[in-house]
């Protein structure tokens, strides 16, 4: 057996733009600091704690809950992301912790169903403002999340926040005004404090692309093991072909799931070692001297290369096109939308039979304010509870 032991690429020290911890902005709530974590590391610790974290178990990615248990779910999803994370920060010599409570947090706001969901509840809410989940992941950690005595939410610190909101790029661009942004951000008193017109940290441009790395491959992997599609049809597909050749050429006789999981671990390897090379070139060109001039820059600091993004819209359309608009996928969407459509209509039209405390916050709310509290609540749902609560209440055999 050999013991012999590669030494990674690793920053000698801490990169001269990286987030300061000792430096953070705060939180809008005070609190004491922690005697043995620092504040991003609490702030970390928060979101693996909070019930919203906890829920992204049975939350789509792709597939709904209940069709495997070897899919990835929102839950498997984030602690990819975060894992990607962390490694190109470390290569980087940025906050490893806060990138990753980043990443740990990016979807908190997911609806149950995936993008299912997501579009079913806007079109629910679309005479009520919309919905989005990056907004609602905000409303999530600012007062959804209820653990604390003193404040709602879970008191993330500025720089937390601030990545969250921009986990797409600035909120205002071209001269885009607050008020065209989706309700869920407008309702944060203190949005405007996040420097809405700027990029967001380095950390947060991390878990940003993290997250494109994530989903890129690991859809390659589940969409295979569902039969939606095989390795020979992705072949003609730039990069991602080459790389499933290479390992059938190093490894003939291996069989169709060992060769899925070989190639998807070297192109998330070369997704990140691209990742790292152009970020490396723009650190270069543009020298930045702290977080704060990373936000300021003309562009993203962090980003792929040219051809890199290429083969991504490559890989996407063809993910696209075989997986998400399946006919398998189409199905479970159209089941996805009647259950989120029917809860939605249900609930705002007889708020008496919502649980309590919601039950007395909607019966006495405007309806405006009350679909907004049951978007909430469904927002909140797992796949699975949202399938038996829907079966509850429209079945007979659901009276008990």
């Amino acid at each position: 057996m050999s013991h012999k032991i590669g030494k990674p690429a690793l920053p000698e020290k801490r990169a001269v733009f990286a987030t300061l911890w000792e430096t953070s902005r705060g939180r809008f709530h005070e609190e004491a600091e922690s005697a043995t974590r620092t504040p991003f590391q609490r702030d970390r610790d928060r979101i693996i704690h909070s019930s919203g974290f906890r829920r992204l178990k049975q939350k789509t990615q792709v597939f709904v809950a209940h069709e495997g248990d070897h899919y990835r779910t929102r839950l498997t999803h984030s602690l990819e992301v975060a894992q990607i994370a962390r490694s190109v920060a470390r290569r980087l010599g940025v906050d490893e912790d806060l990138a990753e409570a980043m990443a740990l947090a990016h979807d908190l706001g997911h609806p149950p169903f995936g993008h299912a969901g997501e579009d079913q509840l806007d079109a629910c809410m679309e005479a009520y403002e919309g919905f989005d989940h990056n907004a609602q992941t905000l409303r999530v950690v600012t007062r959804l999340e209820q653990r604390y005595p003193n404040f709602d939410g879970l008191n993330l610190t500025w720089e937390m926040l601030e990545g969250l909101v921009k986990h797409n790029g600035p909120l205002i661009t071209d001269g885009t005004p607050v008020s065209a942004l989706p309700a869920a951000f407008r309702d944060f008193p203190q949005l405007e404090r996040l420097e809405l017109d700027q990029f967001a940290g380095p950390e947060a441009q991390i878990a940003a692309l993290a997250d494109d790395i994530a989903y890129n491959n690991h859809d390659i992997d589940d969409g295979i093991a569902a039969g939606l599609f095989t390795i020979d049809d992705m072949l003609h597909l730039p990069m991602v072909g080459d790389v499933f050749r290479s390992v059938r050429i190093e490894h003939p006789v291996l069989d169709t799931q060992r060769t899925v999981y070989e190639a998807v671990r070297r192109l998330i390897g070369l997704w990140v070692d691209d990742l790292v090379t152009e970020t490396s070139a723009r650190v270069a060109k543009y020298n930045p001297q702290s977080a704060a001039e990373v936000r300021a820059l003309p562009e993203p600091l962090v980003a792929f290369s040219e051809d890199f993004d290429a083969q991504q819209r490559a890989l996407r359309a063809f993910l696209f096109e075989r997986m998400y608009k399946h006919y398998k996928v189409n199905r479970m969407r159209s089941q996805a939308k009647r259950v989120l459509k029917e809860l939605f209509e249900l609930f705002l039209a007889e708020p008496d039979i919502l649980p309590p405390p919601l039950r007395q916050d909607a019966e006495q709310a405007p309806e405006a304010r009350r679909a907004r509290l049951v978007c909430d609540y469904i927002a909140g749902m797992t796949d699975n509870y949202a399938i038996d609560l829907h079966r509850k209440v429209f079945s007979i055999e659901g009276i008990v």
